[in-house]
């Protein structure tokens, strides 16, 4: 080839015709993906590139960060294909970008378990309801929210222990053989 050839023209010019099947979305020029069987296929110029389940979550965060890493699509693009918040692919792509492929992967060990009542704080806890406090009093003094101790309790991490009153009402009630008098009705 000669030494001044216009090597522009081939910039330009499409190297393979991108096929894509019918009932493809397109997400950028050169990008597509479709849904089939549960599974979602992602297509770059008609080229099969990636594959997950469809209810695979973190699969698709790490796949549209993958692709955003290429080049090969910009974030506009993923919000306006599938209908996402802008803040949820800034989430994705800051995991992508802190941890890589392993960030979208890795077990969450934080489920289970409130992890602001643990230790001291849960024993504390423990106390004060023991000695009479009620939930939200227990809450304030430990400083957690009071869905904290209500979860807690709920799991059984946490005994409360039933007020005076309730005894009390229970010990009175009609069922237990209290007879009603002219001033109760």
């Amino acid at each position: 080839m000669p030494a001044n050839w216009n090597w522009d023209i081939f910039a330009v010019m499409q190297l393979q015709l991108p096929i894509f099947p019918r009932d493809a979305t397109m997400i950028s020029d050169c990008v597509g993906m479709y849904e089939r069987d549960g599974l979602v296929q992602y297509i770059v110029n008609g080229m099969p590139i990636y594959c997950h389940g469809k209810e695979d979550y973190q699969g698709f965060r790490f796949i549209f960060c993958n692709l955003i890493r290429q080049g090969l699509c910009r974030k506009t693009e993923i919000h306006k294909a599938f209908h996402v918040t802008i803040d949820y692919i800034n989430r994705a792509w800051r995991t992508y970008e802190k941890e890589g492929e392993a960030g979208f992967f890795k077990p969450e060990n934080r489920h289970g378990y409130c992890y602001k009542l643990i230790g001291e704080r849960l024993e504390k806890a423990q106390l004060l309801l023991d000695s009479g406090k009620s939930n939200s009093a227990t809450a304030r003094e430990v400083g957690v929210a009071e869905s904290a101790i209500r979860y807690s309790i709920k799991k059984g991490y946490l005994k409360k222990r039933k007020s005076e009153s309730v005894h009390q009402f229970q010990a009175a009630s009609p069922q237990n053989g209290a007879k009603r008098t002219s001033m109760d009705q």
